[in-house]
């Protein structure tokens, strides 16, 4: 199972119009319209159509990273955006607009930069690159690119790196926020459940204090009430269990920081949010996204179990599979028949997810386990496994008072 997570065009924004907690009106246009007043005020109509292009391109990712990371929203405001450089694009209420930046956003106010593999809008960052100077593009630089024939494309490549790509037509619908417009509380079930525990998990990896939840279902059950216990208490909200309009946002705040989404330099919102629920009954022969789980999840253990055989992630159940599957069942003191119900299911599920916190926690490096999620959903792995320790392997005999380690040569170490 999977959460979509895809961003869409706005059909308005809400722009604030002085600093965030400056007393000032907040005024709310179409996004197009947004986009004209910002292009108008920040580049000049008579620069190359390459260079216009391209910063129109920044401007539109830059205001849509704001959306979808609820960014002010998530820290108690009612806005989307400001008008002041200093925190946001600059933004002039009822300036004129420049006919050929004008017709330009037309043509792209729906287009957006990303880096592959990410889905969130990039925080395509910019300056004017001459008073001043930032890590993202410069508007009077991306006029010199131009003038050498430079594209729009090949000007935002220079500046923000190869790794991005330029989305399409993207849907524009009303704006909508990510709350789910009431409490979720013990009982609730639904994707918004799936959405709340997956940034839970999220967040507990940089805050341990709170524990994990799994396996990450549909339902909001007793473990994960406790869970928003802990969380609540440790962000100094009413411990009730019970996740309301503050607490969701609280998560979202926290979400979206420890995974920089909000930053040019961001560590990535995968294109699904992958539930860890059981799938219902896998064997020989199945195939599909489920089975990639499965068989990553076995893999990554296998790395901390010599006994386990080292398993591919092609999304075949074949007899590699079943074979470790087997092995796996026999360790456990399963029925070692090589098919996947529930009970084998979350005893994987359940070394996985103690493996992966305890190397994340520890800040050990972890399998290359960066999903390469296209559009059809099928999981892919690049070079799974090939560079990870083994440092916190369990070295197979019990670890007991007055023991020492050697070094490489053999000699006692003290």
């Amino acid at each position: 199972m999977a959460v979509s997570v895809t961003p869409y065009i706005p059909q308005t924004i809400t722009v604030h119009l002085g600093t965030p907690d400056q007393a000032a009106e907040n005024v709310t246009v179409s996004f197009p319209d947004y986009v004209k007043n910002v292009a108008s005020s920040e580049i000049y109509p008579t620069w190359e159509p390459a260079a216009i292009q391209a910063n129109i391109l920044a401007i539109v990712s830059f205001a849509l990273n704001r959306v979808y990371t609820e960014f002010y929203p998530s820290r108690g405001y009612d806005f989307q955006i400001t008008s002041t450089t200093a925190y946001d694009q600059k933004f002039i209420r009822d300036r004129n607009i420049f006919e050929n930046i004008s017709q330009t956003v037309d043509m792209m106010f729906d287009d957006y930069i990303r880096r592959v593999g990410f889905v969130e809008p990039l925080s395509a960052k910019f300056c004017n690159g001459t008073t001043t100077t930032c890590d993202g593009l410069s508007q009077w630089g991306s006029q010199s690119l131009a003038q050498q024939g430079y594209t729009a494309e090949q000007i935002l490549r220079y500046y923000y790196g190869n790794d991005i790509e330029i989305v399409r037509n993207a849907p524009v619908q009303p704006l909508n926020q990510s709350y789910p417009g009431t409490p979720l509380r013990l009982g609730s079930t639904g994707d918004d459940v799936v959405v709340m525990k997956t940034m839970i998990n999220r967040i507990s990896q940089s805050y341990p204090a709170i524990p994990k939840i799994w396996p990450v279902t549909r339902t909001f059950d007793l473990r994960t009430q406790q869970a928003v216990k802990d969380f609540q208490r440790i962000f100094g909200l009413t411990a009730d269990g019970i996740v309301g309009k503050a607490t969701w946002y609280k998560m979202v705040y926290l979400y979206v920081g420890v995974n920089r989404l909000s930053e040019l330099i961001s560590m990535g919102q995968q294109f699904e949010s992958f539930s860890f629920q059981y799938p219902g009954l896998l064997r020989q022969g199945s195939r599909g996204t489920d089975v990639r789980i499965l068989q990553y999840m076995l893999a990554l253990i296998s790395e901390f179990d010599d006994t386990l055989p080292s398993l591919a992630v092609d999304g075949i159940y074949g007899s590699r599979t079943a074979q470790v599957v087997r092995t796996y069942q026999r360790s456990m003191g399963l029925l070692a028949d090589g098919i996947v119900g529930p009970q084998t299911w979350y005893s994987i599920y359940g070394r996985y997810a103690g493996i992966e916190q305890d190397l994340r926690n520890d800040q050990v490096r972890f399998p290359d386990e960066s999903y390469a999620v296209e559009a059809s959903s099928q999981v892919q792995l690049s070079e799974p496994y090939s560079r990870t320790t083994r440092l916190s392997q369990y070295q197979g005999r019990p670890l007991e008072l007055g023991q020492q380690d050697q070094n490489q040569r053999g000699e006692t170490m003290v």
